[in-house]
């Protein structure tokens, strides 16, 4: 693929094309192999205590049953209370994807994704693209998908993952140094373009 092209300020700004690697297997129900802690334990903290009257009163026989197999049962049952532990994100197809470019894994900067060539999300990465991508977006941990989890982490990885099926994603990447002026750029940027992922990631 070509490098991408984007103008701010009159500015033409070239981002490098980064292939994204994906792995082969999907993963669904990933919030069921959320088990270091029980129901019981998991209730008795801030955020879920909400839940705890429901879940004393109608899954008492569950309580010290590993959660993520506690909230697997749920669902086989379709029983939606198992969502209320979840972000609004956290119940979806996720793929693993990763990125080995030695020329800007260890870089810092702007990063934009494509899909058929079409400006979709604009991001930025204050540490390195390889940590951004490779353990972050690229790969969804079982504890991503709750409620004090990584939400944004489950919802772009899931947009990525359903057009991936149909349609070429692109990844691209313009490395910069200056954190202040990376903060600058993404603001000024996603002004400019509105990228539609990056609406909907607000929502």
């Amino acid at each position: 693929m070509k490098e991408l092209v984007l103008e701010v300020d009159d500015k033409k700004l070239s981002f490098k094309y980064v292939p994204l690697l994906f792995k082969t297997e999907e993963e669904t129900n990933l919030f069921a192999k959320k088990n270091n802690k029980t129901v019981r334990e998991t209730i008795a903290h801030r955020r879920y205590q909400s839940l705890k009257d429901q879940c004393e009163q109608l899954y008492s026989s569950y309580l010290d049953v590993p959660l993520g197999e506690f909230l697997n049962m749920l669902k086989q049952k379709r029983d939606l209370f198992y969502q209320s532990f979840l972000n609004p994100y956290g119940d979806l197809t996720y793929s693993q994807f990763f990125i080995q470019d030695p020329e800007i894994i260890h870089d810092s900067g702007i990063y934009a994704y494509t899909v058929e060539g079409e400006l979709v999300y604009i991001g930025r990465c204050l540490d390195a693209y390889k940590k951004r991508v490779n353990s972050g977006y690229g790969r969804i941990a079982p504890k991503n998908c709750y409620k004090d989890g990584q939400s944004t982490n489950c919802h772009l990885n899931a947009l990525i993952t359903e057009a991936k099926h149909t349609q070429k994603i692109g990844f691209y990447t313009l490395s910069l140094e200056n954190i202040d002026e990376i903060k600058e750029l993404e603001v000024q940027m996603i002004g400019e373009y509105s990228p539609c992922w990056n609406k909907q990631l607000k929502v």
